[in-house]
């Protein structure tokens, strides 16, 4: 079966300060953030993935410059709504089967989504994160007794957080239907993250945490973050 992808870029990104939609911020090899990430898809997955872009903000920028490597579906509120919606939007319009999706602002190792591939084939849905950092302002999580995941949002108690949330995530076929009930629940201004603690209390859907905290990711928020990211390549 074809694997569906999401990437999320319908943001306006203001807190890095740039003007371009942060997903064609280049970085120092050259590429886009867009670029790797659809880079990454092809070297995981194969030329024959189905890549659909979430896009709002300067949308037409984004539809130019990938066009020929994606299907697209558009946020009109993108300056109302938050990632549960856009990604709302974008689940409504999928195919049957599961959904492989992104943050738009990620750079990461490819190997994330090689590793990605074994749960994906098995149906398991999964939330990739970091155990070797858990920051404050981060979407964190904690699990339970079986090992998946239980809370999953910034409020999580910094002292109990297990790790952090990459931005990487999977919802398989069997779960993706309450997941489509939550995420249309939760508050406009609500993370997809909370659509996903929202079905996993009331749908009681089971996810993994992947962890990848050997590889490289970086969520580019502020300079410094492209700072980070930019050091990988150079």
């Amino acid at each position: 079966m074809t694997t569906q992808i999401v990437i999320l870029a319908a943001g306006m990104g203001t807190r890095l300060g740039r003007s371009l939609p942060k997903c064609l911020t280049e970085l120092v090899d050259g590429r886009t953030i867009m670029g790797q990430q659809l880079g990454n898809v092809e070297a995981a997955f194969g030329k024959d993935a189905e890549v659909t872009i979430v896009v709002g903000y300067r949308a037409e920028e984004i539809v130019e410059r990938y066009g020929d490597r994606a299907k697209f579906v558009y946020n009109e509120q993108y300056d109302q709504t938050n990632t549960s919606k856009s990604l709302l939007r974008a689940l409504r319009a999928s195919s049957k089967g599961g959904v492989l999706w992104m943050n738009g602002d990620v750079v990461f190792d490819p190997a994330a989504l090689v590793r990605a591939k074994e749960l994906i084939d098995r149906g398991q849905s999964f939330v990739t994160v970091n155990t070797s950092k858990v920051s404050d302002e981060e979407v964190k999580y904690t699990v339970d007794a079986e090992g998946f995941i239980d809370k999953l949002s910034k409020k999580v108690d910094l002292g109990k957080a297990l790790g952090e949330a990459v931005g990487i995530n999977f919802i398989s076929a069997r779960d993706k239907a309450g997941f489509i009930r939550a995420l249309d629940k939760v508050d406009a201004q609500e993370y997809f993250e909370g659509g996903l603690e929202l079905s996993i209390g009331r749908d009681g859907i089971r996810v993994e945490p992947m962890d990848i905290t050997d590889l490289y990711a970086v969520e580019v928020d502020f300079a410094e973050d492209l700072e980070r990211a930019n050091h990988l390549f150079a």
